[in-house]
């Protein structure tokens, strides 16, 4: 398994302009981590692809997905379109980066928009999107986010239905939590369609702010091993599974982001050996 971290972890200090994209390597390349998953909401243009492809050759680092934020649960046709150019022309930028993953989203649920027309959606936008990632050697993986891909069965079905190998599922093991699901069963019951994984811890808490699950309880982004997650038994099953891509922290927590995504780089460090 390989490690990596997401940009996100620090995207408190990115949007704030405290750190730059740049910095952000540097701070995983000083705590040992070779890989790291970049946004394109802190990307800005084509200079900065250049600095940042420059900067991994000279670290001998690699990018482990580009994260994009499309969505595809949109009623007029004519908008859902705009989002598969937005992936299309985010695969060209992902292989710029050297990268050939791609983490994508199906799409927020709308008021008034029933589910089964929201899948239907989504699944023919990744069928329209998929023959140009084939062409490009892309796999776009898709994340289990909210309300209509947020379950394994959900994120499966929408995988089988657009019937290409360019889609395979990024499995955010904290996000099955919030759609009230056991993190570890869903890690299994999609594990023959992963491509990608996203680590991060939440913590059940009491009349606090932070993410609300489907249920009604509210949860907070902790150190890894530090909260609700199994995450040492799903690092466990997927080591004995073979799997052999990568492992992304994705702090959310609201401690200090450099200092927390540290301990959880040395807490995935030592969890692999």
């Amino acid at each position: 398994m390989k490690l990596s971290v997401s940009a996100w972890s620090l995207q408190e200090k990115l949007f704030g302009q405290e750190i730059t994209i740049c910095d952000f390597i540097h701070y995983c390349h000083r705590n040992g981590i070779r890989s790291v998953e970049l946004l394109d909401c802190f990307i800005k243009g084509e200079s900065d692809i250049r600095e940042i492809t420059e900067l991994l050759a000279r670290l001998d680092m690699e990018v482990s997905a580009y994260s994009i934020g499309n969505d595809f649960v949109l009623p007029d046709s004519g908008e859902r379109n705009k989002q598969v150019e937005y992936l299309k022309k985010s695969m060209d930028l992902t292989r710029k980066l050297g990268s050939s993953r791609m983490r994508v989203f199906g799409g927020s649920e709308k008021e008034g928009i029933a589910s089964e027309y929201a899948e239907d959606w989504i699944v023919e936008c990744f069928q329209k999107a998929a023959p140009f990632a084939e062409e490009k050697g892309i796999t776009m993986v898709l994340e289990n986010h909210g309300l209509i891909t947020g379950k394994s069965e959900q994120i499966k079905r929408v995988i089988e239905r657009v019937g290409s190998k360019a889609l395979k599922a990024n499995a955010d093991v904290a996000n099955f939590i919030l759609a009230n699901e056991n993190s570890l069963d869903a890690v299994k019951a999609l594990y023959d369609q992963i491509g990608y994984v996203h680590l991060k811890d939440l913590k059940r808490v009491n009349g606090e702010e932070g993410y609300t699950a489907l249920d009604g309880s509210v949860y907070q982004g902790v150190v890894l091993g530090c909260g609700d997650v199994p995450i040492a038994q799903t690092i466990l099953y997927l080591k004995e599974k073979g799997y052999s891509g990568y492992l992304s922290i994705e702090y959310e927590g609201l401690g200090d982001p450099m200092k927390d995504t540290s301990e959880c780089i040395e807490y995935l460090k030592n969890a692999v050996r």
